[in-house]
């Protein structure tokens, strides 16, 4: 059985970051220690984001340019503080888990299984993976957990998982999925202290990846994201949808083949092919440039047009929330989804959206709106202890 004293550490490994948490095993995780080794790409100098802010300071970083070295680094400071040593169990957040309804332990043959939905998820599904082998090695005999960002979408209606192409194309197994799906559970777990009595609603997940889910009574029922996470709104350096016709067009007549097609949907558009220059919000909203002001245009409408089409498969709104880093610190991008939105009810409080709510609508309001912060590391962490009792209490 798990003690008081048992850790969960969970690990979020994405192209350029790692996220880590180390947590109470427990039905209710408390946090002992969370952060990111941020900025992991070669010509960059990573560093450390850690809350609480530790007595003793972590490594340097020199030398770090990929996930896996940084973890290798993170895991021999943990081991230094005598935190490893406590690691009961591992939870690592998979983006892609295909079919796959709830997390799983992870073995040979899963890690099998989730390597063939790599060219799904390229900008992250390798990276995950790599650092679940490499935690395999360190850390042999600890159960590690795979929580996925698809299963919250796995009991999608049929009609909305849908692709529109016959199915001698490929197969039943092309398919929509829907992503941040960790994200979105975090959410719903919050959402009853604020809006207890809300059954339809949409949540904006808007950060560097963003997405928009319509969840009825709690359930997902459709989301902007389909098959892989290139899907819906403009994103940093993702595109977004895009008429197929364009991607014929640069295949056929462009010099385009897949390997470069895919290097700019998935890392030289979005708001970085719009603005010429960057995918940062922070860094278009700061600036006048036509081609950031264009960017940011172009997301909040993208994002607007998004969230009223949401509202078909729910047949009303009574809650929007916005979560995510751009959907928790961008007031004005806040402000001008709501302004776009505003036939269907949405209202905001410009003092209270400047404070970042939690509630920035206007009192009266028939949809109320929030800005309600997402948190997957606890998400996993409690995921990862239900796996952890089960198979404690399998234990003689």
């Amino acid at each position: 059985m798990a003690t008081p004293d048992d850790v969960i550490l969970t690990l979020n490994a994405g192209s350029s970051s790692l996220r880590f948490g180390l947590f109470c095993a427990g039905p209710k995780p408390e946090t002992r220690l969370r952060g990111q080794i941020e900025s992991i790409i070669p010509g960059h100098t990573p560093r450390w984001r850690i809350d609480p802010s530790p007595a003793d300071a972590p490594p340097d970083l020199d030398g770090v340019d990929d996930p896996v070295t940084a973890l290798g680094v993170l895991c021999g400071w943990l081991e230094a503080r005598g935190d490893l040593q406590r690691v009961r169990a591992v939870g690592h957040r998979v983006v892609h888990g295909g079919d796959r309804a709830a997390p799983a332990p992870i073995d040979k043959l899963l890690l099998r299984e989730l390597e063939t939905l790599s060219p799904l998820a390229p900008l992250h599904q390798h990276q995950c993976l790599a650092a679940i082998r490499a935690l395999r090695e360190r850390l042999p005999d600890r159960l590690q957990v795979a929580c996925f960002d698809t299963a919250f979408h796995h009991d999608l209606p049929p009609v909305a998982r849908r692709l529109p192409i016959p199915d001698s194309a490929a197969g039943r197994s092309l398919r929509r999925y829907g992503f941040h799906g960790l994200s979105y559970a975090s959410v719903r777990e919050r959402l009853p202290r604020y809006a207890p009595d809300a059954r339809k609603v949409i949540i904006a997940h808007l950060g560097s990846g963003s997405s928009l889910c319509a969840l009825l009574d709690g359930r997902s029922v459709e989301t902007s994201m389909g098959m892989t996470p290139l899907d819906g709104v403009p994103m940093a350096t993702r595109s977004g949808s895009i008429d197929p016709g364009v991607l014929l067009w640069l295949l056929t007549h462009q010099g385009f083949d897949a390997s470069s097609l895919g290097e700019l949907l998935y890392r030289q558009s979005g708001l970085r092919g719009i603005s010429g220059a960057t995918g940062d919000m922070r860094t278009l909203l700061a600036s006048a440039d036509p081609g950031a002001r264009a960017a940011v245009e172009s997301f909040v409408y993208q994002t607007a047009r998004t969230l009223a089409g949401l509202v078909v498969p729910l047949g009303g709104l009574d809650a929007v929330v916005f979560t995510g880093g751009i959907g928790e610190h961008a007031a004005a991008i806040r402000a001008g989804i709501i302004e776009r939105c505003r036939w269907l009810g949405l209202t905001v409080d410009t003092a209270a959206n400047a404070a970042h709510g939690p509630r920035i609508s206007m009192k009266g309001a028939t949809v109320s709106v929030w800005v309600i912060a997402t948190d997957e590391e606890e998400t996993i962490a409690r995921e990862t202890s239900r796996l952890l009792a089960k198979q404690s209490a399998r234990s003689p």
